[in-house]
C-alpha cells in the first residue's frame, strides 16, 4: 500500500501532482545500509571486491560463495532499491540491457511479447533484432490507447513490455489501466516498466500493478553519468526466484564498485529529481513560448496529451524535454552545434545537461518508417536538462535557438543557399 507523507498538495511545480512517497530520503539513506552487518561498523556501506568467500566447510557458508551469485555490496544497493520502489526485492545487473536480456529469458521460444511502438532504440534493436530472430513472437502497439494494447494481445502473450513516460516522444501510458487490462486478459502475463525516466521518486510502477519496474540505473538512478547498470524490482515470490536464478546463471551482474557509486547516488535522488524537475519545467516553459520552436513535449506542461494521467500516478517530471525546432535537419543540427553549456551526447539522467538528435544518435538503429511512424523526424530534438542554474540553461537555450533560425534559406538565382 502506498502512503504519502504529507496531508496537503504539494507546492510550486509540484502543484497538482501527488505527494511524495512517505520515508522516501530516509530509505534511500538507511535501509541496506546499518552498520552492524560490517565488523568495522563503517557507516558507509564497504565495497566487498572479493571474488569468493571461505566456507565454514562444504556448502556451509555464511551467505556469500561467489561475488556472481552475490555480493555484499551489491547486496546493500538491492535493499535500498527494493525499499525506494515499494518493492519486496531488487535485482542488479551489469546494464539496462543486461536486465532486459535476463527478464526476457523468462520466455521460451514461440512466446509472445506485446511492447510499447516507443521505446529506447536498444530495446527495439533488441526485440526486433535478437528476440525475434530466437523463435519469439513480438508485436508493438501504442499503448495510450487501450484499444490497441488489447487488439495486439494474443493466446501466446507472456510479456508487456512499457516505457512510461516513452523514449523519445514522452508519451504517458495509464500503468493501472494496462495493468489491469493485460492481467484481465491472463493474469499470468508479465507486465514490465522501464521506469528509467521517472525513477522511483517520481513513480513506482508496482503500486500501479505492474509485476515488474526495471531501470537503466545509468541514468537518475546513479545520477552522476559515471556507472552503467540496469536495475529490477519485484513484489511476486515466483519472479524474484526465476529472475535471481538468471541473474546467476547468465551472469550479467554489476561489479561491486559500481553497487557502491550507484548506491551513493540514491542518497542525494530526492533532491536530484526534484531540482531536474523545477529546471525542466522552466525549459519546457521557456521553449512552448518561443517562437522559434514548433512543439515542445513535456509531461508537466498542461499542452500535453497524458498531462492528467502524469499527476494521477506520479509526484512530479523527470528532466526529459522533446521538442520540433522550426526549420529541417540543418537548424536542428545548428541549433546542437551552437549549444554551450549542454553538451551533445547521448544518454541522460546525470547531473549534467546533455541534447541529442534522436533519429541521428538513440534511435538511428530504428527503421526509417517507423522514425516517421512514431514522429522522430529530422527537427526533433530531445533534451536532459541537468541542474544548473535556471538561468544559465535557458540562456544557452536560447542563444542557440538564435543560431539556428539564423540559418535562413535565401533563394540565389536558381540555386539555394543556406
Amino acid at each position: 500500500m502506498e502512503q504519502t507523507n504529507k496531508q496537503d498538495e504539494p507546492t510550486g511545480v509540484f502543484t497538482g501532482f501527488r505527494t511524495a512517497f512517505k520515508s522516501f530520503a530516509t530509505d534511500a539513506i538507511h535501509v541496506g545500509q546499518e552498520p552492524e552487518q560490517w565488523s568495522s561498523m563503517a557507516v558507509v556501506p564497504l565495497i566487498s571486491l572479493s571474488t569468493t568467500f571461505k566456507q565454514h566447510s562444504p556448502g556451509n557458508h555464511a551467505g556469500f560463495e561467489y561475488s556472481r551469485s552475490g555480493n555484499p555490496t551489491r547486496n546493500c544497493l538491492e535493499k535500498a532499491v527494493a525499499a525506494l520502489d515499494g518493492a519486496k526485492y531488487s535485482l542488479a545487473f551489469a546494464s539496462g540491457l543486461a536486465a532486459t536480456v535476463t527478464i526476457t529469458h523468462m520466455l521460451k521460444g514461440g512466446d509472445g511479447i506485446v511492447c510499447m511502438d516507443d521505446v529506447y532504440g536498444g530495446t527495439n534493436r533488441y526485440f526486433k533484432r535478437i528476440a525475434a530472430e530466437i523463435g519469439l513472437d513480438v508485436t508493438f502497439a501504442d499503448f495510450t490507447k487501450l484499444e490497441l494494447l488489447k487488439s495486439a494481445l494474443k493466446p501466446n502473450t507472456k510479456l508487456v513490455w512499457m516505457e512510461c513516460p516513452t523514449n523519445p516522444m514522452m508519451k504517458v501510458v495509464d500503468i493501472r489501466a494496462c495493468s489491469e487490462l493485460v492481467h484481465e486478459h491472463n493474469k499470468d502475463i508479465v507486465v514490465v516498466v522501464d521506469n528509467t525516466f521517472m525513477s522511483a521518486y517520481f513513480q513506482r510502477p508496482l503500486a500501479l500493478g505492474a509485476d515488474v519496474c526495471m531501470y537503466s540505473a545509468t541514468k537518475y538512478m546513479n545520477g552522476h553519468s559515471d556507472v552503467v547498470m540496469g536495475l529490477v524490482s519485484i513484489n511476486r515470490e515466483d519472479l524474484h526466484e526465476r529472475l535471481k536464478f538468471l541473474q546467476n546463471a547468465l551472469g550479467g551482474v554489476p561489479s561491486p564498485f559500481d553497487c557502491y557509486l550507484c548506491n551513493r547516488g540514491l542518497k542525494t535522488l530526492h533532491l536530484r529529481m526534484e531540482q531536474h524537475f523545477k529546471n525542466a519545467l522552466a525549459a519546457a516553459r521557456f521553449l512552448e513560448a518561443n517562437t522559434r520552436v514548433e512543439r515542445v513535449i513535456y509531461p508537466g506542461l498542461p499542452s500535453h496529451p497524458q498531462y492528467e494521467v502524469m499527476k494521477r500516478q506520479c509526484t512530479g517530471c523527470p528532466g526529459m524535454i522533446a521538442f520540433y525546432i522550426k526549420g529541417k535537419l540543418e537548424h536542428a543540427n545548428t541549433f546542437l552545434s551552437s549549444l554551450k553549456m549542454f553538451a551533445v551526447a547521448e544518454s541522460l539522467g546525470g547531473y549534467e545537461s546533455l541534447a541529442e538528435h534522436p533519429a541521428i544518435m538513440t534511435h538511428a538503429s530504428v527503421s526509417e518508417n517507423e522514425r516517421a511512424v512514431l514522429g522522430i523526424s529530422d527537427t526533433l530534438i530531445r533534451l536532459s536538462v541537468g541542474l544548473e542554474d535556471e538561468a544559465d540553461i535557458i540562456e544557452d537555450l536560447d542563444q542557440a535557438l538564435k543560431a539556428a533560425l539564423h540559418f535562413e534559406r535565401v533563394e540565389v538565382g536558381q540555386g539555394l543557399t543556406y
